[in-house]
């Protein structure tokens, strides 16, 4: 396992344990009428607009950010991880400054009972918008890149990517199906204990991907 490895299984941590797409992720199962349908539709939609944006950055990036060395990118790549790494870094001390916000939450609340109510291309589309997993995927794609793979390594690369940072969600489907009871009220109390602590438990995370990517960006550059 290679450096890019360890910094592309962080980079889908980092997408699954993203606070907005976590929350979304529970509400979208807590204020149905028919979660188990919300949600199944919700997670298509997120799931589908990963993959394709991935099945389209394969013909647009493809290997070019390869070298026959992983331990020494190019010149350019360095320079993005040292960048994306500093992005991340001021994006965590923003956010841990930021007051919670109840009016956000209720927000948040309301945007996910409108869509619970809506036809499943609705809902499908919320997913794909809401859940997907934003900001991360352009250094997966990086990573993925970096490792020069083969048409089955590509795809293998992005399924994990995609189904990992997409888990929660996909963990409380399976729940539902086997004990909704319990899961709804489990899913309640995972909503209240977010709203106190998801930016915490992702800036743990995300410092720890910003940490790697600030480190191989500088490795890059002084090789």
């Amino acid at each position: 396992m290679t450096w890019v490895d360890v910094e592309l299984a962080l980079v889908a941590v980092a997408a699954m344990l993203s606070p907005t797409t976590l929350s979304f992720s529970v509400l979208v199962l807590v204020v149905s009428d028919r979660p188990l349908r919300t949600g199944l539709w919700f997670y298509l939609g997120a799931l589908v607009a990963t993959l394709g944006i991935g099945v389209i950055a394969a013909f647009v990036l493809g290997d070019a950010a390869a070298t026959a060395d992983p331990s020494s990118p190019k010149t350019w790549v360095a320079v993005i991880d040292i960048a994306a790494g500093c992005a991340l870094f001021l994006w965590v001390l923003r956010a841990l400054r930021r007051p919670r916000d109840p009016q956000r939450s209720a927000s948040m609340l309301e945007k996910m009972r409108a869509v619970s109510a809506s036809r499943w291309v609705a809902i499908a589309g919320a997913g794909a918008a809401l859940a997907n997993p934003g900001g991360f995927i352009p250094i997966a794609l990086k990573n993925i890149s970096e490792l020069d793979p083969t048409a089955a390594e590509y795809v293998a690369n992005w399924l994990f990517f995609a189904l990992v940072s997409l888990l929660p969600l996909a963990v409380g489907l399976l729940l539902l199906l086997v004990a909704r009871g319990w899961t709804m009220r489990v899913l309640e109390r995972l909503r209240q204990w977010l709203e106190l602590h998801a930016r915490t438990i992702a800036a743990v995370i995300i410092v720890a991907l910003a940490v790697t990517l600030v480190r191989n960006g500088i490795a890059g550059l002084t090789a």
